[in-house]
């Protein structure tokens, strides 16, 4: 008697599949894919839930090559059967997950942190590579993932982040310098963030290896709260940083971005060269300024530059000395608030700050300009 539903026509045909030799089910494989990829025009719905089932049954039963082809084929689909997809997302082969978990979009965010949460590395890094990474699938990649999964997230420009992604990644950030440039270097990350994450490990790129204890030993009080000075350019410095970042001037290219990296990176020379370009005021100005305890001089500095809050505060945190606390930043945020840009520039070129420079008592020259403490 012929078979009339397609449950019967699914139960020959798995009866079918149980007898083939690998080889027939890859061809049987093959045609289904055809079927699927070809068909475009129809229900693909319909198409999809009928041959699932012995989708996933040919899966279990055909050489790793045929499951690299299906893999990649059904990554392509916007529809594709849901089951086979899962199974091939979590497969334990690499090779055969990947190509679905980087570019399908038939797979919803709750099967990728399901894959996030109970498969390798390498599943989790193919999921940060997608071209949009939702943030609840970002949070588990973060807590669940390593360095290199890290790093790809906050360079995937589609990649968005919850709160609790940004506290790991700040946390993370504290023991890892490659992950606090990427993340106080995003475009998008929250000033907020960049701040927590700079008040927890200022001047990281800068540290020296003689400033880290011993294992088994700790740390010599207040070594923690400090940051180590940045080595002081000398001319040869200057005259191999200057050709570069006038040019990069000359082109709009030195700008907060460009500047906020010269300071995490600690590369004092671009630093002091890129501020004393763009304020207008000489090198020997802007290197006091940077010595200076009170930091109420390189805010102005950096205000007369045309910097935003956060490249400004990335300077201050990483310009060597004791930490800023909060109270500072607040301060410091303030008077970059209340200053004009007219003001800033004269006194940093010609003002008080210039006269300063050239005296071995600067501290209370901002108090001679008004700006209140």
């Amino acid at each position: 008697m012929m078979a009339n539903s397609p449950a019967d026509i699914l139960l020959e045909l798995e009866e079918a599949i149980a007898a083939c030799s690998p080889e027939r089910c890859g061809r049987i494989l093959s045609g289904i894919v055809h079927l699927l990829t070809a068909s475009r025009d129809r229900p693909q719905e319909l198409l999809v839930n009928v041959v699932d089932g012995v989708l996933l049954r040919l899966a279990n039963r055909v050489a790793p090559d045929s499951l690299i082809q299906l893999s990649r084929a059904l990554a392509e689909l916007p529809v594709a059967p849901q089951e086979t997809l899962r199974h091939l997302a979590s497969h334990e082969d690499s090779a055969v997950a990947c190509p679905i978990l980087l570019k399908s979009q038939a797979l919803s965010a709750a099967d990728l942190e399901t894959v996030a949460t109970s498969c390798g590395e390498s599943h989790r890094l193919a999921i940060a590579s997608r071209a949009r990474v939702e943030a609840a699938v970002a949070e588990v990649l973060v807590i669940r993932g390593g360095r290199t999964v890290c790093l790809a997230l906050l360079r995937n420009p589609g990649a968005r982040f919850s709160d609790a992604a940004y506290t790991a990644l700040v946390e993370n950030g504290s023991a890892d310098d490659a992950i606090t440039k990427a993340l106080a270097l995003r475009p998008g990350t929250p000033d907020l963030v960049v701040r927590r994450l700079l008040s927890i490990s200022p001047g990281k790129a800068l540290a020296k290896p003689s400033a880290v204890a011993a294992p088994g030993q700790g740390a010599a009080p207040g070594v923690a709260a400090a940051l180590i000075a940045p080595k002081r350019p000398c001319s040869a410095d200057y005259a191999s940083a200057r050709p570069e970042i006038v040019a990069l001037n000359r082109v709009g290219k030195l700008n907060d971005s460009t500047v906020n990296r010269f300071a995490i990176r600690g590369e004092t020379a671009n630093l002091f060269t890129a501020l004393s370009v763009l304020s207008g005021a000489p090198i020997e100005i802007v290197e006091h300024v940077m010595i200076d305890d009170d930091c109420e001089a390189l805010v102005m500095a950096c205000r007369a530059s045309r910097l935003n809050w956060a490249t400004t505060l990335a300077i201050l945190s990483n310009r060597g000395g004791a930490r800023l606390s909060f109270a500072e930043r607040e301060r410091a945020q303030q008077i970059f608030e209340t200053l004009l840009l007219s003001t800033s520039q004269w006194t940093v070129r010609w003002g008080e700050i210039a006269a300063g420079a050239n005296t071995s008592d600067g501290r209370n020259r901002c108090t001679k300009m008004g700006v209140s403490r």
